[in-house]
């Protein structure tokens, strides 16, 4: 297949993104905007038998009905490394192949969490607020917060990131240990066999592990209150990870020390009751939002998509 066989390849876009993303995808396929259109079902109608690849991400996925609108698809990449968007029975039922875009981003989430365990602990962005609102000449000096350095970080998921993360808290002196499906044979932590254990010997507990039938609100009541009114709970997985109820429960009634929070269960629409607390940290779902990993992650779903076409190995697929 020459480029101009390849500029022929039609690959559906379900969202728009930052970074030439789509640009980049413009260049190489014939590319087909399923935002832009006005009447979604006469869109697919229109264009199903040039579609063969579809491009999502963590937001909007791709579900069986839209799956059985294309009869020609051979791929589906998501900009993401969870899949839990994807329904990957019916790619295996279609044998469709999915890919999607771990390692790229795993250095910047991992940064993220770092950075949400120093702010949560030391109040970065409180104090940043007490300085802007005039409070430093009104009031004095700002109160007395915690250290990071030494603490005993738990970590719920013990993959790329989560390796990631507890290299970085291990550079801050703090002690190391996870839960994860099953034990590790190739690293020094301390390993608990649930999460509540985990939590009742944290000072922080990290979630990230990614989001299945299995580990939805694996962070809950039980665990929250072992993790205990000395303990912070920072997400960087999915929201749908943590229950969010409990954990606003927990907060307000300061059951837990704090939370920094990358992740919500029903983005962008983050619980009211935590914008009032100091030892609350809100992002929004920015792990992974860098230009730098932005555009390593458009190259590799480029890439993917020109393996599949060209009839060569994927470079990242998702195994079904």
């Amino acid at each position: 297949m020459d480029e101009q066989q390849m500029k022929q390849a039609g690959v559906l876009i379900t969202y728009p993104s930052i970074l030439n993303f789509v640009e980049s995808l413009d260049r190489k396929f014939t590319t087909y905007k399923l935002y832009e259109a006005h009447d979604r079902e006469a869109f697919l109608t229109q264009h199903s038998q040039s579609i063969r690849g579809v491009v999502c991400g963590r937001k909007d996925g791709i579900n069986a009905e839209l799956i059985d609108a294309l009869p020609c698809l051979e791929i589906v990449a998501t900009s993401s490394v969870g899949v839990d968007k994807v329904d990957l029975a019916k790619c295996r039922q279609r044998n469709i192949a999915v890919v999607y875009t771990p390692d790229v981003l795993t250095d910047e989430v991992a940064d993220l969490a770092i950075a949400l365990m120093l702010d949560t602990l030391r109040h970065i962005s409180a104090s940043d607020r007490y300085v802007r609102q005039g409070l430093w000449q009104s009031k004095g000096d700002y109160k007395l917060t915690c250290k990071l350095s030494g603490k005993r970080v738990g970590i719920v998921g013990l993959g790329r990131i989560g390796s990631a993360i507890a290299k970085r808290a291990e550079a801050f002196g703090c002690s190391i240990a996870y839960y994860s499906r099953s034990k590790k044979t190739d690293v020094p932590f301390m390993y608990h066999s649930n999460v509540i254990d985990l939590a009742a010997s944290s000072d922080i507990l990290v979630v990230a592990c990614s989001l299945t039938k299995d580990t939805c609100h694996i962070i809950n009541k039980p665990v929250l209150d072992a993790l205990g009114m000395k303990g912070t709970l920072v997400n960087i997985g999915r929201g749908s990870l943590v229950d969010e109820k409990e954990l606003v429960k927990a907060l307000v009634e300061c059951r837990i020390h704090g939370a920094g929070l990358d992740v919500f269960e029903n983005e962008p629409h983050v619980p009211q009751e935590l914008f009032s607390l100091d030892n609350v940290v809100l992002v929004p779902h920015v792990g992974s939002a860098t230009w730098e990993t932005r555009k390593a992650m458009a190259d590799l779903i480029v890439g993917n998509l020109e393996a599949q076409f060209l009839k060569k190995p994927l470079l990242t697929p998702v195994p079904l």
